[in-house]
């Protein structure tokens, strides 16, 4: 089933991110589908989170999706070469988004090894944000679509986590946030192979 527009309206960006792991996340591209389980996952809270685009409610041509209602989502470009896929949450001017750090693959595993390269078997094909975006076929010209549609959308399809199969660390590469930066905002499966790394966690984390 297709999560609906009003899951995404939830305003604990904090709760989505945990939640929104074991959902399936789907494109479709000249009728060819690809899926996979999201299974590590980072939340950004909005104008109040350094680490956030936007922080301070900075508003520009690249953050104004963030500003949309829940439900669209949020692609720009890291270092000039990958893509990363964010959810916009919450509703409209409440700038809240969960990136997509890592899948698992489920669907279309053939057309995924050639978009990467390597086979399906190697957990680098689609762990961390920019080698996911990238397993799934996307890039800037899924900026600001709705999750709903025919092209990008996430079904739920009755994957749990128990809290304690869902580890909570610091996120990766946001040091610029100062103490924002320490927040315990990254989630991810333990134990999945597909995770990005730094995964070392405290066991009893």
């Amino acid at each position: 089933m297709k999560l609906p527009f009003s899951y995404y309206q939830n305003p604990d960006v904090l709760f989505l991110a945990k939640d929104l792991l074991g959902k399936v996340l789907f494109t479709q591209i000249e009728g060819e589908i690809t899926a996979g389980i999201i299974v590590e996952t980072e939340a950004y809270f909005g104008a109040l989170d350094k680490a956030s685009h936007a922080y301070g409610n900075r508003r520009t041509e690249r953050t104004e999706p963030l500003y949309s209602e829940g439900g669209v989502s949020y692609v720009y470009l890291c270092y000039g070469i990958h893509h990363l896929f964010n959810i916009v949450t919450s509703v409209k001017d409440e700038p809240h988004a969960v990136l997509v750090r890592a899948i698992e693959p489920l669907i279309g595993k053939e057309i995924m090894e050639l978009r990467r390269n390597m086979p399906s078997a190697k957990a680098a094909i689609s762990s961390g944000p920019g080698s996911a975006a990238k397993a799934l076929g996307i890039n800037r010209s899924f900026n600001k679509k709705e999750l709903t549609g025919e092209e990008i959308w996430i079904e739920d399809h009755g994957i749990r986590y128990l809290p304690n199969e869902i580890a909570e660390v610091p996120r990766v590469g946001v040091d610029y946030a100062q103490e924002d930066a320490l927040l315990p905002w990254r989630f991810f499966v333990k134990g999945n192979r597909y995770i990005s790394k730094p995964n070392k966690i405290n066991p009893e984390n």
